[in-house]
C-alpha cells in the first residue's frame, strides 16, 4: 500500500508540473481590453501660481488678426497638485480694448517637476480693479473658466475643469499672479 501511494502522489505531482508547463497560455489569450486594464480618477486640481508677462517682438506690439487684439506672452511658475513644483508657459489672444481673451486664442501649458506636460485653455476678460480679498496695489483681475485638454506622460488622456482667481500687480517684478481650483481625471494603469 505504501508503494501505490508513494507511486500515487509521484504520478499527481507529475502531472501537475507537466500541465503547468505553459503557465502563460491563460495570460496569452486574454482580450486586448484585460491586458491594458485603465481606470479614470476624478481628483481635486489647485495651482498657484506667479508670471512675468514677456515683451513682444521689438518695440511694436504683436498683431493677433486686426486691431484691437494683441498678443500676450507670459511665463513663469509654481506649485500645483500633480504637477509638483512646475513652470507655465501662455501665449494669447487679447482684445486691448475690452480686455476679453477668448478660447482658441491661446496656446497654455504647465510643465511639471518630471517634465510631463499638462495642456489647458482658458477665456474670459481682464477687468480693471480688484476685489475686496485682493491685495491693495492690485490694478487688474479675472476670474474665469479653464479646461484641461491632456498632455504627456502621466498627464496623456487627462480632462478637467475649474475656475481661475488671479490678478495683476503694480509692484513686483512677477506681476501676474494666479490661483487655479477644479478638477482634473486623469487615466490610470498600464497603456
Amino acid at each position: 500500500m505504501k508503494t501505490f501511494l508513494k507511486i500515487f502522489f509521484f504520478a499527481a505531482l507529475f502531472g501537475l508540473l507537466a500541465g503547468c508547463e505553459k503557465t502563460g497560455e491563460f495570460f496569452e489569450n486574454e482580450t486586448p481590453e484585460l491586458k491594458k486594464a485603465q481606470v479614470e480618477v476624478t481628483v481635486p486640481f489647485k495651482a498657484d501660481f506667479v508670471g512675468n508677462y514677456l515683451p513682444t517682438s521689438g518695440v511694436d506690439v504683436e498683431m493677433c488678426g486686426d486691431y484691437p487684439m494683441i498678443r500676450i506672452f507670459n511665463e513663469g511658475g509654481g506649485t500645483g497638485t500633480h504637477l509638483g513644483k512646475f513652470t507655465h508657459y501662455f501665449d494669447f489672444c487679447v482684445n486691448n480694448e475690452t480686455g476679453e481673451y477668448p478660447f482658441g486664442h491661446i496656446e497654455a501649458y504647465f510643465v511639471a517637476a518630471n517634465g510631463d506636460k499638462l495642456f489647458v485653455s482658458v477665456a474670459g476678460q481682464v477687468l480693471n480693479g480688484k476685489l475686496d480679498y485682493h491685495p491693495e496695489d492690485v490694478n487688474s483681475y479675472f476670474k474665469d473658466p479653464f479646461v484641461i485638454l491632456g498632455g504627456t506622460g502621466k498627464f496623456e488622456g487627462a480632462t478637467g475643469n475649474g475656475w481661475t482667481d488671479d490678478y495683476n500687480r503694480d509692484s513686483y517684478p512677477e506681476n501676474s499672479f494666479h490661483h487655479w481650483a477644479g478638477e482634473i481625471t486623469l487615466v490610470k494603469g498600464k497603456k
